[in-house]
């Protein structure tokens, strides 16, 4: 059985009880940075076989790992901190585990995408984890085109040697939206700030970062789309065209003013077989 073992963000007190029992019973654990999860493990006295497992050895470790798991053996994978898998190493094993047909058990607990995401304050059903952006500028930016106009928020993780540059990108592709950046979740010295891009640009720029960041930030402006059923875009159109305009001009208003999708208003156009 392959464990996938959540650990405290910040606050060791965050590690669920079920996560300690296995920890303490698994045949071995395999962990990102062993000195980060030794010293876990010795805060909890927990003593069980550590090995490595990061991006650089994990595709060359998983035979093993799964040699193991067939002859019954139980691993843990944990991650420096929060869900390992998730913009950590873990997900190629775990991938692995599943194909061969291994079991596999996942384990709730801390999340560091999700603490940001509610400390933003941003009230949306849906949002989007990304993680990091790619390291190389002309990548990020790509990246950035590609989600500027989701309509919900979107929560990133990066580093504080690159949060500078990675703001003043956000600005310059998606513009001055509101933005929440948190910082040593569930420690001491936790700190949250909310406002314009342009603001926290200007906040941080003097600023000694340290510590991992959350980023959460507002969708595009489909978000504040009104709420039309087909009868009020049609009666909106007969009123443009009824005036002078062609349909074709009175499309490209609605789309504009309403911030509704051109080829929406357009199809409904043609299927209500309007006339220029």
């Amino acid at each position: 059985m392959l464990y996938i073992c959540p650990t405290p963000i910040g606050n060791l007190e965050d590690i669920t009880l079920r996560a300690l029992r296995i920890l303490q019973e698994v045949d071995l654990i395999l962990a990102e940075d062993t000195r980060h999860t030794g010293q876990l493990l010795h805060h909890f006295q927990i003593s069980r076989p550590l090995e490595s497992l990061h991006e650089h050895n994990e595709k060359g470790k998983t035979v093993r790992i799964l040699d193991l798991l067939r002859q019954g053996k139980t691993v843990a994978l944990v991650s420096d901190a929060g869900m390992p898998g998730i913009s950590d190493p873990g997900a190629f094993l775990i991938r692995e585990v599943i194909e061969a047909g291994l079991p596999l058990e996942v384990l709730p607990g801390a999340n560091a995408a999700l603490v940001g995401f509610l400390q933003s304050g941003f009230a949306s059903q849906h949002f989007l984890f990304y993680g990091f952006l790619p390291r190389r500028r002309k990548d990020r930016i790509q990246a950035l085109e590609d989600l500027k106009d989701l309509p919900y928020p979107i929560i990133f993780y990066e580093s504080p040697h690159r949060l500078r540059e990675m703001l003043a990108d956000l600005l310059t592709v998606l513009g001055d939206r509101t933005i929440s950046v948190s910082r040593e979740l569930t420690k001491r010295f936790e700190e949250t700030k909310r406002g314009p891009i342009s603001q926290l640009v200007a906040d941080f720029s003097q600023e000694r970062l340290r510590g991992e960041f959350v980023i959460t930030i507002t969708g595009g402006e489909s978000t504040a789309q009104e709420e039309h059923n087909e009868d009020d875009i049609l009666h909106i159109l007969e009123h443009l065209i009824s005036s002078g305009l062609s349909r074709r001009t009175a499309v490209e208003q609605v789309s504009e003013k309403h911030r509704l999708p051109k080829n929406q208003v357009y199809e409904i156009a043609l299927r209500l077989k309007l006339e220029d």
